[in-house]
């Protein structure tokens, strides 16, 4: 009993498995059906085609017995009410809805069909056509059969995501390790990941190192390294060390629970496409069905025998089910969705992320989104006969025992660069000018320039003061009072922001930038990533006001992290949201960016064009295919030689919706 204890899932996680199971359970259930359906309706299928008068002219045989079309007559409408009957239910459950659609136009064409066959085998006068029933319905449960397997497929995203969380956690507890079920851990709590294994829920590394692999989460390719103070997601596969982790979030506060939630919730909102696609559907089941019974009296009028009209109508109302309409932009909107969530783009409103794709001007906040929200050296001015990196080792090595915000941007600069840091010998705090102590014999200072002045140590290089221009911080590197150099610090660029302003303005958008920094940084940066416009000084309460300012002239999306970007992400047509932000920013935001990496805004545009494009050349399709095809079903061509049998009419409208299913495919290329 115990070890069966070992695969029990959270509460949460319980839900969302029974709720995917249902679901699942439900469509491999009909899934099945249509396919037992159509084997057995095909092997019944092949006597009837035999016994065929149309069959055995065709390919030039003879094949008859006493009671043959009683056979005929009974096969058939073991089809037809076996084979037959998910289209017939379905017609019911449209007629009690009154939405009539496809399933209508099936259940009529069939319907049609059998009824006019069974009565000319008891007397009346015509002529039967039960092959091209039966050929009919066969060909329907393969088309159906095919698009549930496609929608199956593309819908199995979130099912993989619940079941990536672990059951069973380390629980370390007066420096004793039990195993214990993910939900009985509480906030507080210290877990144990041995390497190899899954990160049990959200926590913050309080031990060990190892490295990370978050790519079923994040979309991050490359496995993360992750130490002491750095976050670990539930989920995740540890790498080759053992860690320690506190827990933080527990249950729905998770980060997979939320992208589970936000990603259901995206899958189930409405899209405008979707609303056009079912009006077409009702337009052209209503246009069929005038359609065939004009079609039907037009023949008659026209002097044609009864069978032929009825197969005229008949082939009209099988043509223009509005099956591929139907399946066009639901196959899309899942394979997207997958997508998008695959990669770190959790889509929370379905309309916004269709309106991306016509995004004008793109509108940036600078710290946190652009910047990497800390201090970092951009700038290194040599004043003496010193090399750059000796500049900054020195005064990394000096500032190394200091915890103020320049000297760990100081520090943290050195070492990415791989710097030797080395601590000083003595150490002494300068209050409110800086520091001094001894590194490798030699005695330095690291100061601001109120020190300079008050000292009267002059800097006369033009390079210093063009930094200063451009609104960062400065700091002197001094020994025995002779200035050594210069260190430029600032809010760093992400390396990332270049290629996603470069990205963005190739696909013709405008790109901006929203700051409460003073002027001369908001242009410093905005030079730096070459931004078309940038708004300097803003108040976070008249962040939403610029928005709406620009908004007079582009369409545009706001990219923020912070409490204050959340008005101006509501007044944005679309708001983006950097995940690693505020719950508040991320709970107004259309589209939540799992990284703190603004080529996903980039993603965003791309994956919201290409979508909307299989949309259309899905619906263009399955609409153009119905305007064609129609006129053909009724004859307009026979004159030429040129008609559709129902049977051939059926084939082609299935072929027409595998088509559109292996469109909506190809958006994963």
């Amino acid at each position: 009993m115990h070890g069966d204890k070992t695969d029990e899932k959270t509460p949460e996680e319980q839900k969302h498995l029974m709720k995917q199971a249902e679901h699942r359970d439900h469509h491999t259930g009909m899934l099945e059906d249509f396919k037992r359906r159509f084997v057995i309706s095909v092997i019944l299928s092949i006597p009837v085609l035999v016994l065929s008068a149309h069959i055995q002219a065709f390919f030039g045989f003879e094949l008859t017995f006493p009671g043959d079309e009683i056979a005929v007559f009974v096969l058939s409408s073991v089809i037809y009410f076996y084979g037959g009957y998910p289209f017939l239910t379905g017609f019911f459950n449209e007629l009690r809805t009154k939405t009539p659609g496809m399933m209508t136009l099936i259940a009529v064409a069939i319907t049609v069909a059998y009824i006019y066959s069974s009565a000319v085998i008891f007397g009346l006068e015509g002529e039967v056509f039960f092959w091209e029933l039966v050929t009919l319905i066969d060909i329907m449960l393969l088309g159906h059969w095919l698009e549930m397997r496609s929608v199956m497929g593309a819908s199995r995203a979130l099912e993989e995501l619940v079941r990536i969380m672990p059951s069973v956690a380390h629980l370390v507890k007066d420096d004793k390790v039990v195993d214990v079920q993910v939900e009985e851990l509480k906030v507080g709590d210290s877990v144990l990941v041995k390497p190899g294994e899954k990160v049990p829920v959200d926590g913050v590394v309080t031990r060990g190192g190892s490295s990370v692999n978050e790519a079923m989460l994040t979309g991050e390719s490359l496995p993360v390294q992750k130490k002491a103070g750095d976050t670990v997601i539930g989920g995740s596969v540890n790498g080759e060390g053992s860690i320690e982790a506190e827990v933080r979030k527990t249950g729905k506060d998770t980060y997979l629970s939320q992208v589970i939630d936000l990603v259901e919730s995206a899958q189930g909102s409405r899209s405008r496409t979707q609303d056009l696609a079912n009006r077409a559907a009702l337009v052209l089941t209503v246009i069929a069905l005038s359609v065939g019974i004009l079609t039907l009296a037009a023949w008659l009028y026209f002097g044609s025998t009864f069978v032929f009209a009825l197969e005229r109508a008949v082939t009209v109302m099988v043509i223009a089910c509005p099956h591929a309409l139907g399946l066009a932009i639901p196959l899309v909107v899942a394979v997207s969705t997958s997508l998008a969530a695959n990669s770190g783009l959790l889509i929370r409103d379905r309309q916004a992320f269709e309106r991306a794709r016509d995004l004008q001007a793109i509108i940036f906040d600078k710290t946190g989104t652009l910047t990497e929200g800390k201090f970092g050296v951009t700038d290194i001015v040599p004043l003496a006969d010193m090399n750059r990196e000796d500049i900054l080792r020195l005064t990394a090595s000096l500032e190394s025992n200091s915890g103020h915000p320049i000297a760990v941007g100081i520090t943290d600069s050195a070492r990415q660069k791989g710097l030797d840091i080395k601590s000083p010998e003595s150490f002494n705090s300068i209050p409110g000018k800086g520091v001094e102590g001894v590194v490798e014999g030699r005695k330095l200072k690291v100061v601001s320039p109120g020190y300079l002045r008050e000292t009267g140590i002059s800097i006369g290089d033009e390079s210093v003061g063009n930094v200063e221009k451009q609104g960062k911080t400065v700091v002197f590197l001094l020994e025995e009072e002779r200035p050594l150099g210069a260190l430029g610090l600032a809010d760093l660029v992400r390396r990332e922001s270049r290629e996603a302003i470069d990205r963005l303005k190739s696909m013709d958008i405008k790109c901006m930038m929203l700051t409460g920094d003073n002027e001369f940084v908001a242009r410093w940066v905005s030079e730096e990533l070459g931004l078309d416009e940038y708004f300097a000084g803003v108040l976070p309460h008249q962040k939403a006001e610029k928005v709406k300012e620009v908004q007079q002239k582009y369409i545009v999306a706001m990219v923020g992290d912070g409490v204050n970007d959340a008005p101006a992400l509501v007044q944005a047509n679309v708001g983006i949201a950097i995940g690693a932000g505020t719950d508040v920013a991320i709970e107004s935001a259309d589209i939540v960016l799992v990284k703190n990496d603004p080529r996903n805004v980039a993603d965003i545009a791309v994956l919201a064009r290409k979508t909307y494009s299989k949309m259309f050349q899905n619906l263009l399709w399955a609409t153009g295919y119905n305007a064609f095809a129609i006129p053909l079903a009724a004859g307009v061509l026979y004159t030429s030689g040129i008609f559709l049998t129902p049977a051939a009419g059926a084939f082609l409208m299935s072929i027409s919706t595998v088509i559109v299913a292996i469109n909506a495919k190809t958006l994963r290329m």
